[in-house]
């Protein structure tokens, strides 16, 4: 197997509401909200028509896309024995990923991210973990991340006491780990566990200028790649307007972004500019014919809307 993604298994459900939905319950518009309380997610459902129902979360997001682009992949995330994990469990057999999980009849349900969208097409995100926030070390099949060239992690599943154990397992049975540093507050909050991962553990890293600046604490980008200069490891930042930026010891690539586009959603960007430079990578491509596949990959998604090509 090429590639084995680990990560948060959410299912987007995707609801059209007027404006005042969002205002009546107290949501901030273009945001995403982690709701802790499943009455409360629960509620809001309750009154909502829903549009689309797809396999979510960041690294699974990537791992269709690399599997769309002809690789043999896996995931490993954790869902309920429900209605929500079952359709999880089919999108992804849909896309030609392997699932090495196994479910069962867990205490929360499947987690889901309940996705608004405005007349505006603006989308206002709520985050229900469930069970997938309970990943734990019983839930990672060493054997799988043994047969897979690369695992692919996510910052985000950092963030509970027993997904990090999973993660210190996943790492310690790897060939090869990637992982995108996800969310500048996952940053701040770990700084110093991912500054360890990023100089130590990770043979790439996938990360935006603002996580990347936050994470060494820089003045300036070019205290950025001589930083990812130094390691002798794959940085791969992306820069918005200003394109994407691969490091390889003194090997430094740059790539513009793509003119023209009609920007729909931003969503999934950074989940498939990682598929294509992985596809790359793991297709023996230089270090700029994947970064050129990560910003083709990003650009199609932003022209559409939702995660997924």
């Amino acid at each position: 197997m090429k590639i084995l993604g680990i990560g948060n298994a959410i299912v987007d459900v995707i609801c059209k509401v007027e404006d005042d939905f969002i205002s009546k319950n107290e949501l901030t518009k273009s945001t995403m909200k982690l709701i802790f309380d499943e009455n409360e997610f629960k509620k809001l459902l309750s009154n909502l028509k829903i549009e689309k129902t797809v396999s979510g979360g960041s690294v699974a997001n990537s791992i269709v896309g690399i599997s769309q682009l002809g690789n043999d992949v896996g995931f490993i995330g954790k869902v309920n024995d429900d209605d929500l994990g079952s359709k999880y469990e089919d999108g992804l057999k849909q896309e030609n990923v392997k699932y090495f999980y196994t479910k069962k009849k867990e205490e929360l349900p499947t987690g889901t991210c309940l996705i608004l969208v405005t007349p505006d097409s603006e989308r206002t995100m709520c985050t229900f973990l469930g069970t997938a926030g309970k990943i734990n070390e019983n839930d990672v099949s060493s054997e799988a991340i043994k047969k897979s060239e690369i695992i692919l992690l996510e910052g985000y599943l950092w963030d509970e006491g027993e997904p990090k154990k999973a993660f210190e397992k996943a790492i310690n049975s790897a060939n090869k780990v990637a992982m995108s540093l996800s969310d500048q507050f996952c940053v701040d909050r770990h700084k110093p566990h991912f500054l360890e991962l990023v100089k130590n553990k990770l043979d790439i890293t996938f990360a935006n200028e603002q996580e990347i600046m936050s994470l060494i604490d820089a003045k300036s980008f070019d205290e950025v790649i001589n930083f990812s200069k130094s390691l002798g490891k794959i940085i791969v930042l992306t820069r918005g307007e200003k394109g994407a930026v691969a490091i390889n010891g003194n090997e430094v690539v740059e790539c513009g972004i793509k003119e023209g586009l009609k920007i729909v959603d931003l969503t999934g960007a950074g989940d498939l500019f990682a598929a294509g430079f992985l596809h790359g990578h793991v297709n023996k491509m230089s270090l700029k014919e994947s970064l050129d596949k990560g910003t083709e990959m990003s650009s199609k998604v932003i022209q559409q809307i939702g995660a997924r090509l």
